[in-house]
């Protein structure tokens, strides 16, 4: 600390940023602090460096949540810059994952507007043969036999002949993964989308929720733009 650097106690540091005195404590205890300076009787003397390290962690917290803040303030304090900023990396690599699979559900969602008709059985009380689920869709039989392969299709058989029959949503779900597979969607990322539609379904809802999604992982975007502009004020 230097000679002419403002000095806190505990309880000014507290009400300068806002916090408990025990939450102060707290956080020096966890990390997020740099240790302070003791008087001889004990008490706890913080200086500026300390404020603004507490003002750094609550512009993290909004964006990358209280652990990895934490860390990443711990990290920083212990010498560790590099490690501090691999955690950010970490942590918008995770919300870019986040964003490719509902870009993956809005498109599937897009692949099913207006087909529900088209996806019907041709015969009642039947289904649709691997062929015509092929020529329906555009794709090859072989590319249904992965897909099924790989545990993102399961069609019914006929009895006696042992035919697959695609159901309505049988039809759907091949549709889906026809539209995620050209946008080079890998299968690990197909799965969870089938899985939610087989769950939630294709209507309004569904889409609704996509949208409102994207409006939170936005939000979360600029919230950790935020905190990595402090975190590099703070480094500075």
């Amino acid at each position: 600390m230097r000679d002419d650097e403002r000095r806190f106690r505990t309880v000014d540091l507290a009400r300068a940023v806002g916090l408990s005195t025990q939450q102060v404590r707290n956080y020096e205890d966890a990390g997020v602090l740099p240790p302070a300076r003791r008087t001889e009787a004990g008490y706890r003397v913080f200086g500026e460096r300390h404020r603004d390290a507490l003002l750094t962690y609550r512009a993290l917290r909004p964006g990358y949540g209280p652990v990895t803040a934490t860390r990443v303030m711990r990290a920083v304090h212990d010498g560790d810059v590099a490690g501090a900023l691999a955690l950010v990396d970490a942590a918008h690599a995770a919300l870019h994952e986040e964003r490719v699979s509902l870009r993956a559900a809005g498109e599937a969602l897009g692949a099913l507007a207006g087909r529900d008709a088209v996806a019907a059985p041709a015969r009642a009380g039947d289904g649709l043969r691997i062929g015509e689920v092929a020529a329906l869709i555009g794709v090859r039989t072989s590319a249904l036999r992965v897909w099924e392969a790989a545990g993102l299709l399961t069609p019914g058989r006929e009895r006696g002949t042992g035919y697959r029959l695609y159901g309505p949503a049988d039809v759907r779900d091949a549709r889906v993964v026809h539209t995620l597979r050209r946008g080079h969607h890998l299968f690990d990322r197909i799965r969870p989308v089938l899985d939610d539609l087989r769950r939630e379904g294709s209507g309004e809802a569904s889409r609704a929720a996509v949208e409102a999604r994207g409006h939170v992982l936005t939000a979360r975007t600029r919230a950790m733009l935020a905190g990595a502009g402090a975190l590099h004020t703070y480094l500075a």
